[in-house]
């Protein structure tokens, strides 16, 4: 796909989630992976109203080289591309299923949410989730690259969650299947729920192996 056809890509999905509630304000950004570089959303823009032309382009050391000024949060991308060679895409929201999740006290913080369905348990697996650090934290980002070599997804506490796919349209079917299945977990709160065995989670990931 050429950098133009990325930049539309870009900029239909990221309206796409804002007009279903999956971000708003300012909140969430996208990137993907070139040969030369990263394309990433603006820092301050709205994932409503992205401009393609006006999306930020980065080098390969993460210099941005074009464009207007990247996401603040440009470094979790570079932490989990650089974890995860095979990621062709990444998306983070401040989704409020997902954030609301995160803050919860009793959650395993190895896994945080149950396997309540087969597409959550092929699309993201397993839910690590990563201590609260401030916004622009590089503890963060050092955080995020310890778990990002294991899991193409993480939960951030008090923040949101940041999944890569192998291209954009993937990452973007997580960040769905995620934010759906944290809004399940929540409405099954005090209820006796029967999440799929252990042996049935074993045969889809047998079944449909990661591809990132």
């Amino acid at each position: 796909m050429s950098e133009a056809k990325q930049r539309d890509e870009i900029a239909r999905l990221a309206k796409s989630l804002f007009e279903r509630g999956l971000t708003f304000g300012s909140s969430g950004n996208i990137s993907v992976r070139l040969d030369d570089g990263w394309l990433m959303t603006p820092t301050g823009s709205s994932m409503g109203a992205i401009d393609p032309a006006r999306i930020s382009k980065l080098d390969l050391r993460g210099t941005h080289i074009s464009g207007d000024k990247p996401t603040k949060e440009s470094f979790l991308h570079t932490a989990m591309y650089d974890q995860r060679p095979n990621a062709g895409a990444i998306v983070h929201l401040h989704s409020t299923h997902s954030v609301a999740v995160s803050c919860l006290h009793d959650i395993d913080h190895n896994n945080v949410l149950p396997p309540l369905t087969a597409y959550y348990v092929m699309r993201i697996g397993t839910l690590p989730l990563i201590p609260y650090f401030a916004p622009g934290d590089m503890d963060l980002a050092r955080a995020v690259s310890e778990m990002a070599n294991r899991h193409h997804a993480v939960l951030l506490a008090n923040h949101g969650p940041v999944v890569a796919g192998k291209s954009l349209s993937d990452a973007v079917y997580a960040t769905e299947e995620l934010e759906e299945t944290a809004k399940l977990f929540l409405a099954l709160q005090g209820m006796r729920t029967r999440p799929l065995t252990d042996d049935q989670v074993t045969d889809l990931r047998k079944r449909f192996p990661t591809q990132t």
